[in-house]
């Protein structure tokens, strides 16, 4: 009788075992740079190409996308080409209406709306300059930044923006990636000064190349590191 209580008790414990191990997996997600503007998210159960515009050949080593997010209608983020070559027949393409009228298929998602695909939550977000000597580059409605909800874990895509008020508003991010070039985007303090207001745990730099080369990540990581609240984590973005 003692021996049938320490199988069941052992039976128990592997039971929990192996529900809490599958719970982490789960929670996984993991972040691909591939260039620039463009990356890849993947979780156990879901892949997230954002603003693909790369060759084919960058993206066979990675699953096929259930999602495709394009943020704005510029050639660094949206190539008609690469999104009809990659894209498989339950792939679902979310984007603002301006890309979708140049794509000619997808769903459209503006500013401020929410959907749940394939158990994520993609909210848009505005993107938008706000400098008066950079307005030209990006108005406010035309594209979008997104929050995504995956495993119950918020992810910040900025797009091409500046510091407004709707990024420094943002509560419970896990992880940003920030844009950070100029003249077309924000400066590095800008970057800073508005990660500094919402606080993700984890800041990605990105799209931080420019007409005159890169901006400075290290003094951008200096700058968020010096009040201890967010890790910065540096990925390879121009290989």
């Amino acid at each position: 009788m003692n021996n049938k209580k320490y199988i069941f008790l052992a039976f128990i414990i592997l039971f929990f075992v192996k529900v809490q191990a599958q719970g982490i997996k789960k929670s996984e997600i993991n972040f691909f740079p591939i260039n620039h503007a463009s990356l890849i998210i993947k979780s156990t159960s879901i892949t997230i190409y954002v603003d693909p515009v790369q060759k084919n050949d960058v993206y066979k080593k990675y699953p096929s996308p259930d999602i495709i997010l394009i943020t704005d209608i510029h050639s660094d983020h949206l190539n008609k080409r690469v999104v009809e070559s990659i894209k498989k027949g339950k792939t679902k393409i979310i984007a603002p209406k301006a890309v979708i009228s140049k794509l000619g298929f997808g769903e459209i998602l503006n500013n401020g709306d929410e959907i749940k695909v394939f158990d994520v939550i993609i909210k848009a977000i505005p993107m938008y300059n706000i400098t008066k000597e950079r307005l030209k580059f990006h108005k406010k409605g035309r594209g979008n930044g997104y929050v995504l909800t995956i495993n119950g874990k918020r992810i910040y895509i900025s797009g091409d923006t500046e510091d407004i008020k709707e990024m420094r508003e943002l509560k419970n991010i896990e992880y940003a990636f920030v844009c950070m070039n100029l003249p077309y985007t924000m400066s590095i303090e800008q970057a800073a000064s508005a990660v500094l207001e919402f606080i993700p745990k984890i800041v990605y730099p990105y799209h931080y190349r420019g007409p005159e080369g890169y901006s400075d990540i290290e003094k951008f990581k200096n700058l968020v590191i010096r009040e201890k609240s967010t890790d910065v984590r540096l990925l390879n973005w121009y290989k």
